[in-house]
């Protein structure tokens, strides 16, 4: 419980118990990177900062698809956010999602009641694109959020153990094969990782089945993987993958999918029951603000402080936000360095402005210190400003920057043995069913 004061009510009664302080409240959407961020260096004596999430953890994103391929277990990758501000009075968390904003009474509804801001700050993020297509929506596997992850999981030890069954060739084919989608660094981990159970994993555990005959494709629809990266770094991702015997289609696209046979543009067919959706995103929009602020991709258009065009009161950071400019005239990219960097200077701009340090904004600008992907063990391609370099050092870069980007110490220590487990080994030690997964409506949003 948190011991508040009972000062002046100045925002009238709230339905979801939040305290009524004699102090300006922020309210934050989404305890990602960029909320977690902003809420770490907002929370003052002065200010009262809620912050909003539909789950009661932050997770660690760029680690997802090692939970989903049994290579960590999902509490390494999570924390729960009220640990992380455990102590920070001011600060409450409240479990629900945000549905409606009303900026004309400075108040959010939500699935837990109404509250009322001085300021609100959107940092919800984004959800996977299916660019239209509901039906692909419902039959392949999303690697956004951490139960999609677990789902996957399961899904695959599943599908194994069913191969195992399985008499007729086409249909235990089916159960093997993974198709990836997208040839961005979460399809190319994907795929890599996936290489990587092929080679060392599966075969171990399951003696009666000819994983030689297990197929990974990934399927990307422009000429090269990575396109974030250098050339460089996507040439070398597409030899590391072929490496692991991935099937890399460029230039093409998924154009059907009926839970069973994949179409690609090409006109080639693919048996697999299991397809991995890593091509894109869009935007996690709350209803209530205005469509001229709305641009591409369901991002909101910011201007160089993070408020949100046409409105004086309500900003928005990290990959939701669009900061359209010159130099960044499709906004930056859609990364947590960004959404923390975004984070870090909007809580020192609202301090400012609310304890009547200083009125005018100073202006984000973005300082990119280097993208990086892993594709399996000693492999990984690295793109810093000044050098761009591939293989085993790259491999142990990525292992740090990630290790030390985690949120929580204990977090640390466990990726760090899970890893140097695995690495010893050869082992995935998370190879658990522990809930049967069975095909639902999806409900991401």
């Amino acid at each position: 419980m948190n011991n508040e004061p009972d000062d002046l009510l100045i925002h009238g009664e709230s339905s979801i118990s939040i305290p009524e302080l004699n102090r300006p409240r922020v309210v934050i959407i989404g305890g990602g990177f960029g909320g977690i961020e902003l809420a770490k260096n907002l929370i003052h004596k002065d200010i009262q900062v809620v912050m909003f999430d539909r789950y009661n953890y932050h997770t660690f994103q760029p680690l997802l698809y090692q939970v989903a391929t049994a290579g960590l277990d999902p509490s390494a990758i999570a924390g729960p956010l009220r640990k992380i501000f455990e102590g920070k009075k001011g600060f409450f968390f409240r479990l629900g999602r945000v549905k409606n904003i009303n900026p004309e009474k400075n108040t959010i509804e939500t699935s837990i009641g109404d509250l009322s801001y001085d300021f609100l700050v959107i940092a919800c993020g984004t959800k996977t694109n299916y660019f239209g297509n509901d039906k692909l929506a419902q039959l392949v596997f999303p690697m956004k959020q951490l139960p999609q992850a677990l789902d996957l999981r399961t899904h695959i030890l599943q599908n194994i153990e069913k191969a195992l069954l399985v008499k007729d060739r086409d249909e235990q084919q089916s159960l093997i094969d993974f198709v990836v989608v997208g040839g961005g660094p979460t399809g190319v981990e994907v795929a890599g990782a996936l290489g990587e159970l092929k080679l060392h994993v599966l075969p171990n555990d399951h003696p009666e089945l000819d994983f030689r005959q297990m197929d990974i494709h990934l399927i990307e629809g422009t000429g090269r993987l990575l396109n974030g990266m250098s050339e460089q770094a996507g040439a070398k991702a597409y030899d590391y993958l072929k490496d692991f015997g991935v099937n890399v289609w460029l230039n093409t696209t998924v154009k059907d999918y009926d839970g069973r046979e994949v179409t690609l543009s090409n006109g080639k067919k693919i048996l697999s029951r299991t397809v991995v959706w890593a091509a894109g995103v869009t935007g996690s929009l709350i209803d209530g603000l205005s469509k001229d602020c709305i641009v591409r991709g369901n991002r909101i258009k910011v201007d160089e402080s993070n408020k949100v065009v046409g409105y004086e009161n309500i900003f928005a950071l990290g990959d939701i936000a669009a900061m359209i400019s010159d130099e960044t005239p499709n906004g930056h990219p859609q990364v947590a360095p960004v959404a923390m960097q975004q984070g870090h200077l909007l809580a020192k701009n609202l301090r400012n402005l609310i304890l009547k340090r200083k009125k005018e904004f100073k202006g984000f600008k973005y300082h990119d210190k280097g993208s990086m992907a892993t594709v399996g063990r000693n492999r990984a391609v690295v793109d810093l400003p000044f050098i761009k370099f591939q293989g085993f050092f790259a491999w142990f870069v990525w292992l740090f920057v990630h290790l030390m980007s985690i949120v929580g110490f204990r977090n640390r220590i466990m990726i760090l043995l899970s890893w140097i487990w695995n690495y010893f080994t050869y082992d995935r030690a998370t190879r658990l069913i522990l809930k049967p997964f069975a095909r639902e409506k999806n409900t991401e949003s």
